[in-house]
């Protein structure tokens, strides 16, 4: 017997509310409709496209200097990840379900790369949790409009 390939839902799923791409899975509406039609090979195909878009945005604003200690890390605090992915899609993992818990991503082995200020890792935390459907844990998060995101 084989085993089905496993969806990328999280259970949060906003295409019932009119989005085109889900806040959760970031598949797009048809994805998640016709997913349990999809032969495996379509299934791998959208989460190969869903890993790779983790890793180019992660990969854009972080180092993982200590994959063992990310690993490590995530194991301990029980984080669901898929280990078969790109590290990247790990720290992308992390955040999704531990960016309130976060004090300092370099316990984690992981540091903001040169030009990546604080305030745009909590820019990038509010941006998600909003998209997450969760504004309201990110009430203590505030954004100065003067203060660029990026510096040169």
């Amino acid at each position: 017997m084989t085993r089905s390939v496993k969806t990328p839902c999280i259970g949060v799923c906003s295409t019932v509310f009119g989005d085109e791409v889900c806040r959760g899975c970031k598949r797009f509406q048809n994805e998640v409709i016709d997913w349990n039609s999809y032969q495996d090979s379509q299934k791998i195909a959208v989460l190969s496209r869903l890993e790779s878009l983790k890793t180019q945005i992660m990969e854009s604003k972080i180092s993982i200097v200590n994959k063992k200690l990310l690993q490590n890390q995530l194991d301990t605090l029980d984080i669901k990840y898929v280990i078969e992915d790109n590290p990247f899609c790990w720290v992308f993992d992390l955040l999704r379900q531990a960016s309130q818990s976060i004090d300092s991503l370099q316990d984690f082995g992981v540091v903001l790369k040169d030009g990546v200020e604080k305030g745009a890792f909590k820019y990038v935390q509010l941006f998600y949790n909003y998209y997450a459907g969760k504004p309201r844990e990110t009430k203590d998060i505030h954004i100065n409009e003067d203060t660029p995101l990026f510096t040169d």
